[in-house]
């Protein structure tokens, strides 16, 4: 079986506030950005992978779902509890730097794991986890 991945989504209740991060911060390029009633899509991409794209989509991104699932995600996602994604880097020092000069939440400051990289966190506009991770050795 030959598979790839393809996309991937992060959840965010804020699309022009998580573009400040994504497409600003971190240099993800814009790729698509689509409407649907009152729901919106924002597919980003890395340069250097134009086969993966990471899609910002809406808590819940099913427009017909209920009002009590679309709160109860919005909660979750407040949390800090939906998603997170783990970018690789050459330099994590360099990368922590530059995103905490921007203004983003911290939430480790690099450090050398004992599983082989060296790695930091931080909080995107939603709350989700976005680490950096660099591998050592």
């Amino acid at each position: 079986m030959d598979i790839a991945l393809a996309q991937t989504f992060i959840a965010v209740d804020d699309h022009d506030k998580a573009l400040t991060f994504y497409r600003d911060t971190l240099g993800l390029e814009v790729r698509n950005d689509v409407g649907y009633e009152t729901m919106r899509w924002v597919t980003l991409g890395v340069p250097s992978q134009p086969d993966i794209a990471i899609v910002l989509e809406p808590p819940v991104g099913d427009p017909n779902a209920d009002e009590a699932d679309k709160e109860a995600a919005a909660r979750l996602l407040a949390k800090g509890l939906l998603r997170a994604v783990i970018f690789r880097t050459e330099d994590c020092d360099a990368a922590f730097e530059h995103i905490r000069a921007a203004g983003a939440e911290v939430l480790q400051e690099p450090t050398d794991q004992q599983w082989g990289v060296r790695d930091c966190a931080f909080r995107d506009p939603a709350g989700n986890m976005v680490r950096f991770s660099q591998p050592v050795g």
